[in-house]
């Protein structure tokens, strides 16, 4: 009898769950989806191929499951920075470029996401849409969201030239300023950069962001 799903679920059953999760995040990060097997997947997570189509009833709900509750544990980790560094600004200047630092600092933690993301980039065309669009919501678009509603307030109090209109551009020039270079550069945390370097990369792209969105002193 297959596995059932609910209040009830048995530990074991929990754990054959979170076991497959993270085996089929290692093959899929590795392989990418296309060239990732049901087979290999089961063996990693240490689990019968029928175990894992009892739980997910294929590859690509599984690709589902793993992609989107990856992607929203980043974004959990990512709101907490940003409500950290902005939700009380006391320095506008020294709280973006703390957030910056910490975000970019904290990217090894996150190295089994990024290294998923870097097979949606190579496969695109190949991943299921409704997957990736779904990827988008929960994942990217939700921590842009995150710092534009940020920059608003702070526009509103006075310490960002950020309102309603500008703060989708502003989120998303904070993003490519700051870490943009670093994660092209590396290709999503593939190819090594000294901390040195990342540092320098985020004050450069610190003081380019508030040059553009500072609020100038006009007496």
């Amino acid at each position: 009898m297959a596995e059932q799903d609910g209040p009830g679920l048995r530990k074991g059953t929990v754990e054959k769950r979170q076991a497959l999760l993270r085996g089929a995040r290692t093959v899929f990060g590795r392989e990418g989806y296309t060239r990732a097997g049901i087979d290999e997947i089961a063996a990693e997570a240490g689990v019968s191929t029928r175990t894992l189509y009892n739980h997910f009833g294929g590859k690509k709900n599984l690709f589902r499951e793993v992609l989107l509750d990856s992607a929203a544990s980043v974004t959990a980790a990512h709101t907490a920075l940003i409500e950290r560094h902005l939700g009380k600004v006391t320095d506008i200047g020294d709280d973006i470029a703390a957030l910056a630092r910490e975000w970019m600092g904290r990217r090894g933690e996150h190295a089994p996401h990024m290294l998923l993301v870097r097979q949606i980039i190579s496969e695109g065309p190949h991943l299921p849409a409704d997957v990736i669009e779904e990827w988008q919501r929960i994942g990217p678009r939700a921590v842009t969201e995150a710092v534009r509603e940020r920059f608003v307030e702070l526009g509103a109090r006075g310490l960002l030239a950020v309102d309603a209109a500008n703060s989708h551009e502003a989120a998303r020039y904070f993003a490519l300023l700051t870490a943009g270079s670093v994660t092209v550069d590396t290709f999503f945390g593939v190819v090594p950069m000294s901390a040195a370097e990342v540092d320098a990369r985020v004050e450069s792209g610190v003081r380019a962001f508030l040059r553009l969105y500072a609020v100038r002193d006009e007496s």
